[in-house]
């Protein structure tokens, strides 16, 4: 069984939870002698693939900091993006996709299963199956937050769900959003669940940290819901001048929010902390008194496994796909009642015994969850189209 993979995810993200899925898969299925794996990529700056090597047929992805090597000024990466444009230099993501189509055209494969919602590949698929993962439907429930970009996944997700001969959601909840906004047959839709990769390290941070402090994890959109979660604590900041705000993320705080956190007087207690590789995330996970996970929706929620894996108590919203994952092992809140939130982290931070209980549950918890399994399941998705 051959399955063909294109370059979408891989040239999007350097890091991030769908890449981090499909270098899982392709890892799993290195050993798998019953399942071959293509990866249509020329080009990628992806965290996974070059750290790992487990696909050695694609270069890094050309940068604007190696445009015109060692000449600074001002707007040379708008500069390169233009050269892009008008292919003055390679552009990588249009060789990534002219070779995912050759490959996709060549019909030297059994199943194509796409790793983004492009289009591009209904024209030369023929009659090929492909089996199309949905990891939330956040573009459908938060639709305001991307009317202003030129953003057409609703559209293009809409015709791939129609037309992929079967459908992955990554969760029960994923599932019954995709029939109950699409319609679609809930047969043709197969829920397998994610891994988590983190493992706890011994490895020690050398940068400053305070000893008391609760975690938030990733950006701080709209449906992540942080404003509310921030203001829900501070009077817990003003009560406790030990206990900080750790930010773990790769953007730094804005112009906008810096202005916000000196607002409500709290702009020395809450700290960002740049993550760009997994002993400083686990780290974070390992000494917080808590990961709190504030988000209005998730299609799955991969950090409150993370947390897991670092014994770290998870305390989170009561929505969308997150007692799936987290069971019994975390605090709930109502994600839009400020008090609601307040109420149960200081009922954990302020428990010993609680959070030694959550830490013993989140382990037992995690075990039900693993990229082995995420890869046997998707290969049975793939053999009932086969």
């Amino acid at each position: 069984m051959k399955i063909l993979y294109d370059h979408q995810i891989f040239t999007i993200q350097k890091y991030g939870g769908i890449s981090r899925y499909f270098y899982e898969l392709l890892k799993a299925y290195k050993n798998e002698t019953s399942v071959e794996t293509l990866l249509s990529l020329k080009y990628s700056n992806n965290h996974y693939l070059l750290d790992n090597k487990i696909i050695k047929n694609f270069a890094a992805m050309p940068t604007s900091d190696e445009f015109l090597y060692g000449v600074k000024f001002k707007g040379k990466a708008k500069l390169f993006r233009f050269c892009k444009a008008l292919r003055l230099i390679e552009n990588s993501e249009l060789m990534n996709k002219k070779n995912s189509i050759q490959l996709i055209k060549s019909r030297e494969y059994d199943l194509f299963h796409p790793t983004y919602y492009d289009t591009y590949f209904l024209d030369y698929i023929d009659k090929k199956p492909f089996v199309l993962t949905v990891y939330d439907m956040i573009h459908e429930l938060f639709s305001k937050k991307f009317q202003n970009y030129k953003d057409s996944t609703i559209k293009t997700k809409r015709v791939l769900l129609n037309k992929a001969n079967a459908i992955i959601a990554i969760s029960e909840n994923t599932k019954k959003d995709i029939v109950k906004l699409y319609g679609i047959d809930e047969k043709k839709i197969h829920v397998v669940y994610l891994g988590s990769s983190l493992k706890n390290t011994k490895s020690q941070l050398k940068i400053s940290m305070p000893e008391r402090y609760i975690l938030y994890i990733g950006e701080r959109w709209d449906y992540k819901n942080f404003e509310i979660f921030l203001k829900s604590i501070i009077p817990l900041l003003k009560k406790d001048k030990d206990i900080y705000l750790i930010c773990g993320g790769s953007n730094p705080f804005n112009k906008n929010e810096i202005k916000y956190f000196k607002y409500l007087d709290c702009e020395h207690r809450v700290l960002h902390i740049k993550i760009d590789n997994d002993v400083i995330l686990a780290n974070l996970y390992k000494h917080a008194m808590a990961f709190i996970f504030p988000s209005l929706y998730e299609g799955f929620g991969i950090p409150i496994l993370e947390s897991f894996s670092c014994g770290c108590p998870v305390i989170l919203s009561n929505s969308s796909s997150f007692p799936e994952v987290a069971g019994d092992a975390g605090v709930y809140f109502n994600p839009e009642d400020e008090l609601s939130i307040r109420k149960a982290i200081e009922s954990v931070i302020y428990d010993d015994n609680l959070r030694e209980e959550m830490k013993k549950k989140g382990y037992k918890q995690l075990s039900k969850f693993s990229w082995e399994k995420t890869a046997l399941q998707t290969k049975k998705v793939y053999e009932s189209l086969i």
